[in-house]
């Protein structure tokens, strides 16, 4: 088995408990803009924590957050930004190596596959490759909600060299915590996700920004195809604490409730959970913050 591995958490939330401004539509990327030092501060408090990887606060560094004509014009700065900083607080950690992974989001939308658009995807992926290459270690598309959007990433990054993970979001409604099969947002099942990973040189098959009580059964899934095929991919898990049932499009609005349920300890649990599964690379999405980070630490390595 893999030695396990703990990720960082959610950014959003921790970088208004910092006194960083938070709104909509550039959201975490208004930090980039008006407290970078708090962003800094972020990934140095998840590295405290225990994360041996952080990601590049570039998840919000997209048209539909900072809007288009902006992002041509001020978007290269702003992403190696995000990269700098991560990189910066990685490379201050004495006492372990900490990897620095570049976030790749959902060019169009998360939570909305129907907008993907593949003839305008790159014009966008490449600015952000670009712009992190000199800062990252491997490349994270994240939040993902259709195999598409996992196959663009992987495009994207090719000519880098540098090892490439790929999160899909599950869909999280009832029926689908109540055992139904597995499947990402866009319908498509895990199934079929896995298989695609399986083939697609990504070293790492995560799920990310959906509800613990699904996640389970998406790596089995998972396990159970790469088993059959004899291939070595890693699986990974980092769950959101979103209050409630999501909408298409809820994770592009406001600030969502979080669960008064999910403290340190019942996610550390779930955590549990997933690498009796078979994922051996663990963190959290929107609304887990540097305390779970530290709780999942001592729970899964001691």
């Amino acid at each position: 088995m893999s030695k396990l591995r703990i990720l960082d958490g959610g950014m959003s939330r921790e970088l208004m408990r910092l006194g960083a401004e938070l709104k909509q539509p550039e959201w975490s990327a208004l930090a980039l803009i008006n407290s970078p030092d708090i962003v800094r501060k972020v990934h140095e408090e998840f590295i405290a924590a225990g994360s041996e990887v952080v990601t590049t606060n570039s998840y919000a560094l997209v048209p539909f957050h900072i809007g288009e004509e902006r992002f041509w014009k001020e978007g290269a700065e702003l992403i190696a930004r995000s990269g700098q900083l991560a990189r910066e607080a990685a490379d201050a950690c004495s006492d372990r190596k900490v990897l620095v992974a570049g976030s790749l989001p959902p060019i169009f939308g998360s939570y909305e596959p129907e907008n993907f658009d593949p003839s305008r995807v790159q014009d966008y992926l490449k600015v952000l490759v670009e712009n992190l290459d000199p800062y990252v270690d491997v490349w994270l598309g994240e939040t993902l909600s259709l195999i598409a959007e996992g196959e663009a990433v992987r495009t994207a990054v090719a000519a880098t060299g540098k090892p490439f993970w790929i999160s899909f979001t599950l869909a999280d409604d009832a029926a689908q915590r109540n055992g139904s099969d597995p499947k990402l947002r866009s319908g498509e099942s895990v199934e079929d996700a896995a298989i695609w990973a399986a083939s697609s040189g990504a070293s790492v098959l995560l799920f990310n920004c959906s509800k613990p009580e699904v996640m389970q059964p998406a790596v089995e899934t998972a396990a159970r195809v790469f088993r059959d095929r004899g291939v070595a991919l890693e699986i990974g898990v980092y769950a959101n604490a979103f209050e409630g049932e999501q909408g298409d499009s809820a994770a592009n609005e406001g600030l969502h409730d979080t669960r008064s349920d999910l403290n340190d300890d019942a996610y550390s649990r779930f955590a549990c959970s997933w690498v009796q599964a078979g994922a051996t690379i663990i963190g959290g999405c929107c609304g887990i913050g540097a305390g779970h980070i530290h709780r999942l630490k001592q729970a899964l390595l001691g």
